[in-house]
């Protein structure tokens, strides 16, 4: 025998079966259990493998983010400051952020733990000259495999007998109808796997008929290793977290600036080491939105929950804000944008009571049950069980692969008669009508050239039972589709408008899904739809250029699905997939955003970061719309938390060039950002949508979060309000003691939060065009502001001395009011600004 590694590369399914017993040393007969030992020593079990990473090391993962090591520099300047409770608050913060994303990974590996239930089954074989059951994952190259219909096979075999044989290949290929074997097919050596009528795939199903043949696959070697391979890849990085990270280097660069000019200021106006140390740790402190991470955690939970009830249910939380984010939709066709089912969609009579004896009479499928084709024709025929019932079976000739055709002989009106069902080419052969055959041959093409799949059906009289006696007349046609569903279009032209594009991609005929995509409105005149050989053949570069005019992608295999989200994605799209079967896994995890649909495998499931219950492209759709809605309230969240930062940091960084004593204390500075902010910032998740989200087009993940906008606006309002804070300061140091200035700087930060909170529920749209609206917007924010106002009165009034603050007397919030409504004043103006010069969008 080859080796291991020359057998990995034999094209079995081009060989000839004298060729494979040769190269194998098998035969019908079947190993000698001696031999069978000997190989599964050498070969191994027939199980999936795949590299295991240390739970240690997905650990360690959850703290590698420029984010997160701010946090702890915060941490540790709370330390600094003997600050024990704050120490341990943030702390925590970085521990529940690190567990949530440490079992979000956990979870995620499980999916080739799921591909491996695959192959967890029994398989009949012949040993040592007598058919005996084995665990499959004993199975080994040489095996003589005996199949029936219901078997899931769990290895890849040739063939070397076949009777009626059909398998069910959609798991791995895609292909919505079962497909008929033959082991005497030739099979070139590069055709694809949907083309391997010689041969069974492990992962795939025994659909009728019975077969045997030789396993030439097991483990790593078969066509569901390589699949597997695909699916641990790791998924990539949200668009959330490409923000974050993007933001923070740059924000990093500039506190590390800031730091240092006011460090060399301050040590230059001879102030004494330490107290210059104390102004950088006050910096450090006012530089960092500790309560950013937990809060866009709170966010993404409370949408994860509203998706939940509207019929999706989310396995990783970034993907929340993902889901929000997508440029592409590349969409499975079966169940996602089609109801599943084959139905019967056009029929051509001759005789039509004929026709629907044939349909009925020539068909073994029972309580819904049975071959696709059967089922949908036993729902086609009006009263199937009456009819069945009253013309009983008399004798059958089973569906023949080669032939393409099943006959039947019935009792009809006392007499026997016979009815036949099968591909138009074969009925035509032996049809007794052949002056009809012309007109119907233009039926039949027109039929083809829709997508639809063509069966003919005939009767006559019973002669016998051997071909040379049949004698009918064709008296029918009919085309089969898997129909779309009625919600499908409204769904792509929904996201269409929102500048989402929709692929379907799928194993199935190009006619055929071309159909449905344009019923849909995926596909239109002009749209070009690539087949998988046509991809193979591509260049990555070749590709990309062509997925900017395709719509629809037929005879997809599970490579070539990889490689498209791959190009895509390089290409600055972020792409959302939809999958059911074992075939979509690899897609899954590369994917931004997999999404599997609830009827489907487990291993499609595991690798899905989103699992659809209702499969309906619509669901999607209308997780978008909820996914950007909790994308603008993260947005809203990070500018109301930063332009605290930036105000801060402008106030401490004017006072120290100045001269002057710290305006604000490192305690106070946490307070205002962990509790009083803490407080209202819990209350971003409820904010209703602003405008209609799916009228505008998908920002790029840069500039998702902080594009130019978004930073002048935090800008403006930063260095505006800690001038303005500056001035106050220095005012109030000339009229009262520095521990009064201190208190109204203290409560004035606080309330100027309150403020501008309230701005940050409408990014666009000015506090007073319309007012109902404006307070209605989020009621939860009141809730928020009255449990601050209760926080700060007890820190200023109850326990002053911890916060090195004193009581504030009536005139001194004079000051507070008048410096948060300038805030809240200047905010306004801009939005005006903006909403009469038409500034109403996310720009970049």
């Amino acid at each position: 025998m080859a080796s291991t590694s020359e057998e990995n590369a034999i094209a079995w399914h081009s060989l000839p079966l004298e060729d494979i017993r040769d190269r194998l040393v098998a035969s019908p007969d079947g190993l000698a259990g001696s031999e069978a030992e000997a190989r599964l020593a050498r070969y191994g079990k027939n199980v999936l493998q795949e590299e295991k990473t240390s739970r240690f090391t997905i650990l360690i993962r959850q703290f590698r983010s420029l984010l997160v090591y701010i946090l702890i520099i915060a941490a540790v300047i709370s330390l600094l400051v003997s600050d024990i409770k704050d120490f341990f608050i943030i702390v925590f913060i970085i521990v529940v952020n690190s567990v949530i994303g440490y079992w979000q990974e956990l979870k995620a590996e499980a999916s080739l733990e799921a591909l491996k239930k695959m192959t967890e089954s029994r398989a009949c074989v012949v040993r040592d000259g007598s058919r005996q059951f084995i665990p499959s994952q004993d199975l080994v190259p040489g095996d003589c495999v005996v199949l029936s219909e219901g078997d899931i096979v769990s290895a890849d075999i040739r063939l070397f007998e076949t009777q009626s044989l059909t398998a069910d290949e959609s798991s791995l290929t895609g292909e919505s109808l079962p497909v008929s074997k033959d082991h005497a097919e030739r099979v070139p050596p590069d055709a694809p796997p949907y083309s391997w009528k010689n041969s069974l795939l492990s992962g795939t199903t025994v659909v009728r008929g019975s077969g045997k043949g030789y396993v030439v696959g097991t483990g790593q070697s078969t066509y569901l290793a390589r699949v597997a391979s695909l699916a641990q890849e790791r998924s990539p990085d949200s668009p959330f977290t490409k923000a974050i990270h993007h933001f923070s280097r740059r924000y990093l660069a500039l506190l590390i600036g800031i730091f240092i000019i006011v460090g060399i200021i301050a040590f230059l106006q001879d102030r004494p080491i330490t107290e210059v140390a104390y102004l950088l740790v006050a910096q450090m402190v006012s530089a960092v939105p500790e309560g950013l991470p937990i809060v866009v955690t709170i966010i993404m939970v409370v949408g994860a929950l509203a998706l939940s009830k509207r019929k999706t249910l989310v396995r990783h939380l970034p993907s929340v804000e993902t889901m929000g984010s997508a440029t592409v939709i590349a969409s499975d066709k079966t169940g996602t944008i089609t109801e599943g089912r084959l139905s019967v969609q056009d029929v051509v009579a001759l005789d039509h009571d004929n026709l629907v004896l044939a349909a009925a009479l020539c068909n073994d499928a029972e309580g819904g049950l049975g071959d696709p084709i059967d089922v949908a024709l036993a729902r086609w025929v009006d009263g199937y069980e009456s009819i069945r019932e009253a013309h009983p079976r008399r004798w059958v000739f089973p569906f023949d692969t080669a032939m393409k055709l099943m006959a039947s002989t019935n009792v009809v009106s006392g007499r026997e008669r016979f009815f036949i069902k099968g591909a138009y080419e074969e009925l035509k052969k032996y049809a007794k009508n052949p002056g009809d055959l012309p007109a119907l041959d233009m039926q039949v093409d027109s039929l083809a050239g829709r997508g639809l799949r063509v069966l003919a059906f005939g009767a006559g009289d019973w002669h016998g039972g051997d071909l040379s006696e049949w004698s009918f007349s064709i008296v029918g046609i009919a085309g089969f589709l898997d129909p779309e569903k009625p919600s499908a279009a409204d769904a792509v032209s929904t996201a269409q408008k929102a500048g989402v594009r929709v692929l379907m991609i799928t194993g199935d005929y190009p006619l055929t899904a071309q159909e449905i995509a344009h019923k849909v409105h995926i596909w239109k005149e002009g749209d070009r739809t690539l087949t998988g050989p046509e991809i193979q053949a591509m260049t990555d570069e070749e590709l990309a250029a062509a997925l900017t005019t395709t719509t629809v992608l037929a005879r997809i295999l599970p490579e070539h699905k990889h490689r498209i989200v791959k190009v895509l994605q390089d290409h600055g799209d972020i792409v959302a997939v939809t999958g059911d079967g074992v075939n979509d896994v690899p897609a899954l995890r590369a994917a931004d955003l997999g999404i599997a649909m609830g009827n489907g495998t487990e291993a499609a499931k595991s690798a899905a970061k989103m699992v659809i219950v209702d499969n309906d492209l619509s669901v999607i759709i209308d997780a978008i719309r909820n996914a950007r809605v909790i994308v603008d309230n993260i947005r809203k969240v990070i500018y109301y938390l930063v332009s605290t930062s930036v105000t801060e940091i402008m106030l401490i960084s004017s006072s120290v060039i100045a001269g002057l004593p710290l305006p604000l204390l490192p305690i106070q500075i946490l307070w205002v950002n962990l509790v009083t902010d803490g407080v209202q910032d819990k209350t971003f998740p409820f904010i209703k949508e602003e405008g209609d989200v799916m009228a505008r087009r998908p920002v790029h993940p840069a500039r998702q979060f902080f594009d130019r906008r978004q930073i002048r606006r935090i800008a403006t309002f930063g260095l505006v309000m800690g001038a303005i804070g500056f001035l106050l300061f220095l005012h109030l140091l000339g009229k009262y003691p520095y521990v009064i200035a201190v208190s109204v700087m203290f409560t004035s930060f606080v309330c100027l939060q309150w403020f501008n909170g309230l701005q940050a529920q409408l990014e666009y749209e000015p506090y007073f065009l319309d007012i109902r609206r404006s307070l209605t917007m989020n009621p939860y924010i009141y809730l928020g502001i009255g449990a601050g106002l209760l926080l700060q009165l007890a820190a200023i009034y109850l326990i002053p001395g911890i916060f090195g603050v004193v009581p504030l007397a009536l005139e001194h919030w004079f000051y507070v009011v008048a410096f948060s409504l300038a805030g809240f004043l200047i905010v306004e103006a801009i939005k005006w600004w903006e909403h009469l010069h038409g500034t109403r969008t996310v720009s970049g």
